[in-house]
């Protein structure tokens, strides 16, 4: 879990820096997925859901 969850922050760092710098492309889509599938394997992967089905609630009742 340790090893997953420094992952998930070692990505979310560098995607949060190639984005700032607007440099995206290939490299930019790899860093996204792979953040993406690190944090579904952590604890955060329930809360992500939940405040994705109720953005989507909230949405579709305007």
């Amino acid at each position: 879990m340790a090893v997953t969850v420094s992952l998930v922050a070692l990505y979310g760092l560098v995607l949060f820096f190639l984005l700032r710098s607007k440099t995206l492309g290939y490299g930019s889509a790899f860093v996204a997925v792979m953040f993406g599938f690190f944090l579904a394997s952590t604890g955060a992967a329930g809360p992500v859901n939940e405040l994705t089905t109720a953005v989507i609630a909230a949405v579709s009742d305007l």
